[in-house]
């Protein structure tokens, strides 16, 4: 007996056993006649009427879990009259008077200290939406489905039409209601706690799980014919380039596409011929084994597109095996149907078809269905859907963490991530979209979508476009590029020689910030609330968090507004207007403090991107790595100023399951700013234990934007530190120590700098953009005079950044000096003699301060 196996199938079991139980605790419920009320949560109430009584308590596609803890609730049956009454809500049903409608069935809710009445048929005129299936051929919009909340308070779930599930214990499948006349609702009524009815969805509709860990980072895919010698290229190619890379995706043509061409023949099964296949195309792919081995020792995954639609055609390898298993007439040399709510086709075509592919090291598949949305033989089921079930669930059945990579198939589908949004186009427009698109889809629980960064359709490719795409991707859920199959697209971004250290820069930062990222993907898994998500859920009565589209909360501490338009044609800048609630943010990329409760409007160079960090956040990250499958040896922790903070760095082997059985470890770390300035960073022991967990690493403790400290200790010690110009930084280096061991980091502050830090985050501005402005003034001058030295002030005020890396001690006047004198030296440089006002704008723009 395969015990691994066994010991796999029933973990399977298991985690189904805990995430399906359908049955309602019968203390929950109130029967009347032909209606049936299940109180699952104080706000949170099931409604079935059914011209039987027959109720159902089998799971629905999207509600599988019913057998929540008893809320405690109040009962009045008196006469005609039927009230259940929760601590947030009361219903009140008029008996025996039929199907429910405003007539006999009223629901009163709380919101914002006055009350308000739902009753069936009332119009959700202010939901706050949720996702679509496809962004195919949009330009910057899209009609999205209803989500999850509203500002209204309240949203009802229809759930009468939807299927069940059959609670087969071997693959839990999809069968019809019974007929009959029947409503089954779900009322969630909870007012604008919005984060709370997320969390309740998850419960009664499944948990959204957590992807692999390498899908977090870089994934390279592109509608393209290449073969194993270029894809081999090409990774070498991002090796030479320094790139992180950890996903591959083939696009179609990894298979025989028989001929498919511009003039498109249709297959028996109506689509075009060539389309659906799963033969290597052996003239592109000689050893795919080979290739897909070597990909792998490369820290590569790899994923094969998949179009299912036509079956198995007669010309595939696998097409006689699954002939025979499927006891399928093969006369005439027909397709086999596509069959995917046909369990025995289901699991002949995953063990004759895709398993033999995934086993010569194919990590996961890339479904894209275009074809007809509601399945020909199963009555209201949706072939995007059940193509996401049986796929997602298929790999839990074989072991190991699930990744799918498909669309949207409708409620309930936050269970199977990863989601690609289609064929977008490439523009500003559909860029600007973008951020507005993914953060709501996190109202359905669906949080990860994975965009054509770049966009799919290009007929004049704009690198700046390009650029602040791949900066959008950095603070996105998944960071894929790709485009169509074009001659004037172009994904590789050393192709790209004005903009690619930018790029680079943005790949880089996306690494960086991965235990962040990752952290925030397990509490997705806990709480219902994805990484990207409006900022009305943090927000909910300030009226700015409604109409600030363009900006979102990537994860608890930090808000992202993209830059979604082209920069001025002059000074290569883009303003941005950001709204700030209250309290102290940080400009990430500025390195500047700044209080809230307003918008802010800054400027940003084609390297920035506009973040803003809440005060006092503790930002865990990695060094610079290329690779996300082997864990770093160090720790980064970026202490934020701004006051003091916590966070919890969240760890586990990234692979498996056992994530959703306390499989993983919490690093509690807080930071502490005492009056006088002091800072105090404890690093708590680690709690919990994982697969692989290492015993011992070292860490890197940031400081941004603060004046050199006049002593830092560790652990009472004397520390290792040092001091740097870039982002004005105190970096102290802790060597391994034991995970098991508190450790704590003491910073004294210098007394020189006490009450000039505002001096120091505008400093910070302007210190990181004399480079460029210095080095384009020189260019003017040796233009006009190729003897002559430019100003004086400048070449004096960018040797800054060099004196503070050998006189540390010296920063506090250095900065002094800097905010005294850019005001006249950008004055000087205007005057300068020969050169045009629009050059010397365009230089010395980037300095001028923040007024």
């Amino acid at each position: 007996m395969n015990y691994r196996v066994l010991n796999i199938f029933l973990l399977f079991l298991s985690l189904s056993a805990r995430s399906q139980n359908p049955v309602a605790n019968p203390a929950s419920q109130v029967t009347t006649g032909n209606a049936r009320f299940t109180v699952l949560t104080p706000s949170l109430i099931r409604m079935e009427w059914n011209e039987k009584a027959a109720f159902e308590d089998k799971a629905s596609l999207v509600f599988i879990n019913r057998n929540l803890p008893v809320t405690p609730f109040q009962k009045k049956d008196a006469g005609e009259f039927l009230e259940i009454k929760t601590t947030h809500l009361t219903l009140r049903y008029k008996k025996n008077t039929g199907k429910f409608s405003k007539d006999n069935l009223k629901i009163t809710l709380t919101l914002n200290g006055r009350k308000v009445d739902w009753v069936p048929g009332l119009k959700d005129s202010l939901n706050l939406k949720g996702t679509t299936r496809t962004l195919d051929q949009t330009d910057g919009d899209a009609k999205l489905e209803d989500g999850l909340i509203s500002r209204s308070g309240w949203t009802l779930v229809d759930d009468s039409r939807q299927l069940l599930f059959d609670g087969d214990k071997d693959w839990n499948w999809a069968t019809a209601r019974s007929e009959g006349d029947t409503q089954d609702w779900y009322f969630f009524g909870y007012g604008h706690e919005y984060k709370k009815a997320l969390y309740d969805y998850t419960r009664v509709a499944g948990k959204i799980p957590m992807p692999p860990k390498y899908a977090f980072g870089y994934w390279w895919s592109r509608y393209w014919t290449y073969s194993d010698n270029e894809l081999r290229s090409l990774l070498n190619d991002f090796n030479t380039y320094n790139i992180p890379i950890d996903v591959l995706i083939i696009d179609m043509d990894w298979h025989y596409t028989w001929g498919l061409n511009r003039d498109w023949k249709r297959d028996m099964m109506g689509e075009p011929t060539g389309w659906t296949g799963y033969t290597w195309n052996k003239n592109l792919f000689p050893e795919p084994e080979a290739f897909l081995t070597w990909a792998h020792q490369r820290g590569v995954k790899t994923a094969l597109n998949l179009h299912p639609a036509s079956g198995i055609a007669p010309m595939e390898a696998q097409y006689n095996a699954f002939a025979k298993a499927y006891d399928f007439d093969t006369t005439g040399q027909k397709n086999i149907p596509f069959k995917i709510e046909d369990k025995k086709w289901t699991k002949i075509y995953f063990d004759s078809v895709l398993h033999p592919i995934e086993k010569q090291g194919i990590d996961f598949w890339w479904l894209d269905w275009q074809q007809w949305l509601e399945n020909r033989n199963l009555k209201g089921l949706s072939n995007t859907w059940w193509l996401n079930y049986t796929f997602f669930t298929d790999k839990q059945r074989e072991g190991g963490r699930p990744l799918l990579f498909h669309r949207w198939g409708g409620l309930g589908n936050h269970r199977y991530q990863i989601g690609f949004s289609g064929d977008s186009r490439s523009t500003w427009a559909g860029l600007a979209y973008q951020p507005y698109f993914t953060a709501t889809a996190s109202n359905v629980g669906y949080g990860y979508w994975s965009h054509d960064i770049g966009g799919h359709v290009a007929d004049n490719p704009d690198p700046e476009l390009y650029l602040r795409w791949i900066q959008y991707g950095t603070f996105s859920p998944i960071f894929r590029t790709h485009c169509s199959k074009s001659a004037f697209n172009e994904r590789r971004i050393w192709k790209f020689p004005e903009h690619y250290k930018m790029m680079l820069k943005a790949y880089q930062l996306r690494y960086m910030l991965n235990p962040y990222i990752y952290t925030a993907s397990h509490e997705a898994f806990d709480s219902g609330v994805s990484i990207c998500r409006p900022m009305y859920y943090d927000y909910p009565e300030a009226p700015e968090a409604y109409t600030t589209k363009e900006q979102y909360m990537f994860g608890d501490d930090m808000i992202v507004a993209p830059i979604t338009a082209k920069a001025d044609s002059l000074t290569h800048l883009s303003n941005k207007k950001v709204w700030l609630p209250a309290g102290q943010w940080f400009d990430y990329f500025s390195g500047s403090l700044t209080t809230g409760n307003r918008f802010v409007e800054n400027t940003y160079t084609l390297d920035q991107v506009p973040v803003f960090i809440k005060g006092g956040s503790i930002i865990p990250m990695y060094g610079n790595i290329k690779n996300l499958q082997r864990q770093p040896d160090t720790l980064v922790l970026a202490v934020i100023p701004g006051g003091s903070g916590a966070t919890k760095l969240y760890e586990d082997d990234g692979n498996s399951e056992e994530y959703k059985d306390k499989g993983y470890s919490i690093t509690p770390v807080k930071n502490v700013v005492a009056a006088d300035g002091a800072m105090t960073l404890t690093i708590s022991p680690r709690e919990g234990a994982y697969k692989g967990m290492p015993a011992a690493r070292s860490y890197e403790i940031r400081y941004p934007s603060i004046y050199p400290p006049s002593a830092i200790t560790v652990n009472g010690q004397p520390a290792t530190w040092k001091y740097t110009a870039d982002g004005l930084t105190a970096i102290v280096s802790i060597p391994a120590t034991s995970c098991a061991q508190q450790v704590e980091v003491k910073v004294l502050p210098n007394a020189a700098g006490k009450g000039k830090e505002n001096l120091l985050y505008q400093a910070a501005v302007i210190l990181s953009r004399l480079p460029q402005s210095t080095e384009e003034m020189k260019y003017e001058t040796a233009r006009i005079d190729w003897v002559a030295n430019t100003s004086d002030c400048i070449l004096s005020l960018s040797n800054i950044s060099s004196i503070i890396q050998y006189h540390p001690e010296q920063t506090v006047s250095l900065i002094e000096k800097l905010n005294n004198e850019i005001i006249p030296c950008i004055q000087t440089m205007k005057n300068y003699p020969g050169v045009d006002a629009n050059t010397l704008r365009k230089i010395t723009a980037p300095l001028e301060p923040k007024k």
